[in-house]
């Protein structure tokens, strides 16, 4: 079992389980859990606890990005990465569900609708990946991954006009000097 330890915490690398501490020795029978304030870890901080594990163990990251979410159901954050995250190991349907829970909790936030429409995409439902990404854009029009995807997208469609114009927005966005 390898056991990470920040500041007086200490948890589960592969889990994201966090480890109580003990006081005495259970060998002569005094032993008796040591509480210390703020031992429990908030949204935040298991929502970076994931962001660490992401490289090294997929699965635990999860579990982070879920436990952040049961201490806080607004936290943007923890729903998007993980929303990626099963998206990138397959789990679409999970990953759907996940981001539309985010909509519901966090309201229409650009990456949140980008990576939607990103998924719907790969779902091969592109009408609903094109909604996704025009509404990403119309919370932010900077957003140039979003320009390009859609721009690709409307060319796939059939859209020759709104494809122009979106890689046309696209490239001034990218362009050197900007």
């Amino acid at each position: 079992m390898l056991v990470v330890s920040e500041g007086a915490s200490r948890w589960q690398a592969e889990s994201g389980q966090y480890l109580l501490a003990f006081d005495g020795d259970p060998d002569d029978g005094s032993l008796s859990v040591i509480e210390r304030a703020g031992a429990e870890a908030g949204a935040e901080q298991w929502f970076e606890r994931g962001c660490e594990l992401e490289r090294a163990d997929a699965k635990a990251a999860r579990q982070a990005y879920e436990r952040a979410l049961e201490a806080d159901a607004k936290h943007l954050r923890a729903h998007i990465n993980l929303g990626r995250l099963l998206h990138e190991t397959g789990r679409l349907a999970d990953a759907e569900r996940v981001y539309r829970e985010a909509i519901a909790a966090c309201g229409n936030d650009p990456l949140l609708l980008y990576n939607l429409g990103v998924l719907l995409e790969d779902l091969d439902r592109r009408t609903e990946a094109m909604e996704a990404y025009e509404r990403a854009l119309h919370r932010d029009p900077r957003f140039a991954d979003c320009l390009y995807n859609l721009g690709l997208l409307c060319k796939v469609l059939g859209k020759p006009r709104q494809a122009i114009r979106h890689m046309a927005q696209y490239r001034k966005l990218v362009k050197p000097g900007k």
